[in-house]
């Protein structure tokens, strides 16, 4: 099979034009996508309008209340512990009356991460707004934006007078911040394609690693006592911090290790251990009872998810037998969401081979690409379902914290480079 599909005459030109004739139309549908607060448990506004945005444009829809039993026993599964009873994936499938192109999925989340305390925002975070070439919002560059860039490449394509010779889906998942459980729903379901693009924002490059992720939760207990007779207790929250403090060490060690690995050696830091959430104690004149600290940690590609809780466990029984009380107290650990491998795109070269021209006509130069330090779904399509898979979006600042934005004008780009690649991987035919 060659690497890609000639287009006809004068085909990108006039799909690059209808990019730019609907830019803005396409400006608006991200402000209302990105307005909408879908926080984990709270997505199904944002899925109730993306299917409405398929449904519009003539696409099979095909959305679904996720069964966590239906996933458990798949490969990279994670556990949910909030309500779920809502969680749903939405896919939208163009099938061509003779399918004789390659198919292709193209996959956003529509999840966004929490936005924090909202007096520290310049701007409200589900209010966005465009200044200075950038739509602020949180959500706006992880990853709506991106989702639909997708969607209105194809529509670029169907505006320029062309259809799609080959099958392709368009989903909007949930849960890529958290398990990835929307995305392995997709694949439970039976989707599959010979490339998944995730247009998450990557600095307009292609990513080609990523580091997988483990959650866990450290749950400490203490001994209670009136604080005026601290001594005679143990304070939960301060043995906490004691671990916490131990694992800085497994995350050094990690790093270490990291220097020899063929895809992040060359990455300064690439695994980091945060404690992302602690809870603890009843009062403030008692000495807390319980804490419970909420911790992420970076693991790296090739790595077994159960060798490395194993060193997980091993370090917390290590540091906590260097503590008075934890010794003989031990803490417990709560395996809490993300069990997710790291993911090397080893299978992406025909794809590749694809997008590079037409990254080099749309950009003005050469493709690049780099390994990240974040996780996203991109690992279930090609580590466990045999679907090549990579992450290529446009450029935002913000992600996770204040005032996120992305630059409309790389959406824009993107978007031209997506119709492209779209157009000749699949092939296109007149309308």
């Amino acid at each position: 099979m060659t690497d890609s599909r000639p287009l006809p005459a004068g085909a990108r030109e006039r799909i690059e034009a209808a990019v730019d004739a609907a830019f803005d139309e396409q400006i608006d549908t991200t402000i209302a996508f990105t307005a909408i607060p879908s926080t984990r448990a709270a997505e199904a506004p944002c899925q109730d309008m993306f299917a409405k945005l398929l449904r519009d444009r003539g696409y099979e829809v095909d959305e679904w209340v996720i069964n966590q039993d239906d996933l458990k026993a798949l490969p990279g599964y994670g556990p949910v512990e909030t309500d779920f009873s809502r969680a749903r994936s939405v896919v939208g499938t163009f099938r061509p009356a003779r399918e004789e192109g390659r198919s292709l999925i193209l996959q956003g989340h529509c999840d966004v991460v929490p936005a924090g305390p909202l007096d520290m925002w310049e701007r409200p975070p589900f209010q966005p707004v465009v200044e200075n070439g950038w739509l602020y919002g949180r959500g706006a560059g992880d990853m709506k934006s991106g989702t639909i860039s997708a969607l209105y490449a194809l529509d670029a394509i169907k505006a320029a007078g062309y259809r799609p010779k080959g099958r392709i889906h368009l989903q909007s998942v949930i849960e890529e911040e958290s398990t990835g459980l929307g995305a392995l729903s997709t694949l439970q379901r039976g989707y599959r394609a010979d490339v998944c693009i995730l247009p998450e924002p990557t600095d307009e490059k292609l990513m080609r690693a990523q580091v997988g992720v483990i959650w866990f939760r450290l749950k400490v207990r203490g001994i209670p006592v009136h604080v005026a007779r601290a001594g005679t207790g143990s304070n939960a929250i301060k043995a906490a911090i004691h671990l916490i403090q131990k694992l800085e060490g497994l995350e050094a060690e990690w790093n270490e290790r990291a220097k020899t690995h063929p895809s992040f050696k060359s990455v300064e830091h690439p695994l980091n251990f945060n404690p992302g959430i602690i809870k603890g104690g009843d009062w403030a004149s008692s000495v807390p009872a319980w804490c419970d600290v909420d911790c992420r940690i970076g693991v790296l590609p090739g790595w077994k998810i159960a060798d490395a809780q194993a060193e997980i466990v091993d370090f917390v029984a290590k540091a906590a037998r260097s503590h008075p009380f934890l010794a003989n107290n031990p803490p417990e650990i709560v395996w809490s969401g993300f069990l997710s491998p790291g993911y090397e795109a080893t299978e992406i070269q025909e794809s590749e081979a694809v997008l590079a021209p037409v990254y080099e006509h749309v950009f003005g130069r050469k493709l690049t690409s780099f390994s990240s330090t974040a996780l996203t779904d991109a690992r279930f399509y090609g580590l466990d379902f045999g679907v090549p898979a990579f992450c290529f979006g446009a450029t935002m600042e913000g992600a996770h914290g204040f005032n996120e934005r992305v630059d409309l004008a790389s959406v824009k780009r993107v978007t031209k480079a997506l119709a492209l690649f779209t157009a000749s991987w699949c092939g296109i035919e007149a309308n």
